[in-house]
């Protein structure tokens, strides 16, 4: 795990774009196809729009999936990851395959298997990701299960967890937020051969030291923490998320 400060949000969000554009450059010049997962959630916001933006990548060439989804709401509801991805990815690149999760699915654990099934297929290349103010990775809250082999999951959401999705403006009240959400699990996650962590803003700055510090355990209870034994994982923290960190590198 190899650990970059920036001074701002803005510069954090354009120094992972250029890794991650770089990255998958490299992938296209080597392999016919990229597969690659997508973060949603306000830590991506100047990230995605600098990857975007980058010229010469072949997204015809990538095949996407994402991190996780409310169960039980469609796409066009103002806090579905699939609309936000719709939004601000692939209408903006079009990647040439793109696999939703389907959060109003009518049989949830039918879709939970279909994901499972479609990204177990092949290896994936590269994984874009944050982290939460609970230290949650993708909707795996603490404590979250690092042994479970499956690809996906069905979980349900902590509070702090849906405390985050309204003070973030997706939701106006915790009772609107959905109770379960399909996620990617963490091995899923940790099987991905590169990995580019974005993880801007002061209030992540508690999980960042937590999960990321340099005497910072590897426990379920902060679930980011297992990046640390990723080999080939980049993080990107602006000044206002790496406040507490006291000898930050990696």
């Amino acid at each position: 795990m190899k650990i970059r400060i920036n001074p701002t949000k803005e510069e954090n969000g354009r120094a992972a774009a250029e890794r991650a554009a770089a990255l998958m450059k490299d992938i296209l010049a080597r392999k016919e196809k990229l597969r690659f997962i997508a973060a949603t959630g306000a830590s991506q916001f100047e990230f995605l729009e600098h990857l975007c933006a980058t010229e010469g990548i072949d997204w015809s060439r990538t095949e996407m999936f994402h991190l996780d989804e409310y169960v039980g709401i469609p796409d066009t509801h103002p806090a579905s990851f699939v609309g936000y991805l719709k939004e601000r990815l692939v209408a903006k690149v079009n990647p040439g395959t793109v696999h939703f999760v389907r959060g109003d699915a009518p049989d949830q654990e039918a879709e939970r298997r279909r994901l499972s099934e479609l990204i177990a297929a092949e290896p994936v290349d590269l994984a874009f990701v944050g982290i939460g103010e609970n230290g949650h990775l993708a909707f795996n809250d603490p404590p979250a299960d690092f042994e479970t082999q499956e690809p996906y999951l069905v979980l349900n959401l902590d509070e702090r967890c849906r405390k985050q999705q309204v003070g973030e403006g997706w939701f106006g009240s915790i009772d609107e937020v959905p109770p379960q959400a399909y996620t990617m699990s963490i091995r899923q996650i940790m099987r991905t051969e590169q990995i580019i962590c974005t993880v801007p803003d002061e209030r992540k700055a508690e999980a960042v030291k937590n999960c990321l510090g340099p005497d910072a355990e590897i426990t379920p209870n902060w679930p980011a923490s297992i990046l640390k034994k990723h080999a080939a994982c980049d993080v990107f923290l602006d000044k206002a998320s790496a406040s507490l960190l006291e000898n930050p590198g990696g």
